[in-house]
């Protein structure tokens, strides 16, 4: 992997962590506000695609505007699983287990059907990001997945990562292999679900206004830096970077998140996750130099 792609990938992760806190701060707006920040997203990146349009600089085939709705369908998918998710289970287990899986079967992805090929190196970095993401999110209390709740919560935690594996090696074919540009890939997925949203929004418009009163600020920030922060990493995997490198290493946000957490929201980290963020660093190095 290259310096430039390298350096991408760890900016997306920072940029990542910070708009994951933008939209913690806007919580209680709910699906208002992901339906704001969508709009922002959509209106706000309208001239670069508008742009690519007008200069031809894409190339249509039918091939690959089926891998961009397809992308856009896993891509919503994706989010409704989670959300679910969080309705059923404890944040603290469905989490993890997404975050974990999802790199662990994107590298699997990419090294059984994009013939990326595998080293002991590589391995060792990966089983150490996953176990960092672990560390970091559960603070070392395992305690939450032998509950109830928590059995759904890792089979929707599961499934969510199964979702972000698969919309993970649908992108890094589509811009690696077709050609597509990362901007329009992400902007299409904002675009439909800004427009599953919308009649939902719609039903009742006067109780979403009351929602994002005093949040827009936020979701004008969200909006602009979410598509940002995923298309920095569609750019280093249109690079020529390895998807089975970058998805784990894009993960460096959960350490970037909890460190934002303590300083800015003055969260009480604790021992483990900065253990967690070691064993991360770690692997993310052993990732870089395999």
């Amino acid at each position: 992997m290259t310096l430039a792609s390298l350096l991408l990938i760890v900016l997306a992760s920072v940029i990542h962590a910070s708009w994951n806190l933008l939209a913690k701060r806007a919580a209680s707006a709910g699906a208002a506000f992901v339906f704001a920040y969508n709009l922002v997203a959509c209106v706000g990146y309208a001239p670069w695609v508008l742009y690519l349009l007008v200069t031809g600089a894409i190339g249509w085939t039918a091939w690959g505007i089926g891998f961009v709705l397809l992308s856009s369908l896993l891509h919503l998918a994706y989010s409704l699983c989670l959300q679910r998710g969080y309705q059923v289970a404890d944040l603290s287990v469905v989490y993890p287990v997404a975050r974990g899986t999802g790199p662990m079967l994107s590298s699997i992805g990419a090294i059984l059907l994009l013939g990326e090929a595998p080293t002991g190196r590589r391995l060792l970095g990966l089983a150490l990001v996953v176990i960092g993401i672990g560390l970091i999110a559960t603070r070392g209390d395992l305690s939450a997945f032998r509950r109830a709740e928590g059995q759904a919560g890792v089979r929707w935690g599961t499934a969510t990562g199964g979702l972000i594996a698969a919309y993970t090696v649908v992108d890094a074919y589509t811009v690696k292999a077709l050609g597509i540009t990362p901007i329009l890939l992400d902007w299409f997925s904002n675009l439909v679900r800004f427009c599953l949203l919308a009649p939902i929004v719609g039903a009742n418009p006067h109780r979403a206004i009351a929602a994002m009163r005093g949040y827009w600020g936020l979701a004008i920030g969200v909006g602009l830096l979410s598509p940002l922060s995923y298309i920095l990493v569609l750019a280093a995997l249109q690079r020529g970077a390895p998807l089975s490198l970058v998805a784990p290493m894009r993960e460096m946000s959960m350490m970037v998140g909890a460190l934002l957490a303590m300083v800015i929201l003055r969260e009480a980290v604790g021992i483990w996750r900065l253990v967690g963020c070691g064993v991360l660093i770690a692997g993310v190095i052993a990732l870089a130099g395999g």
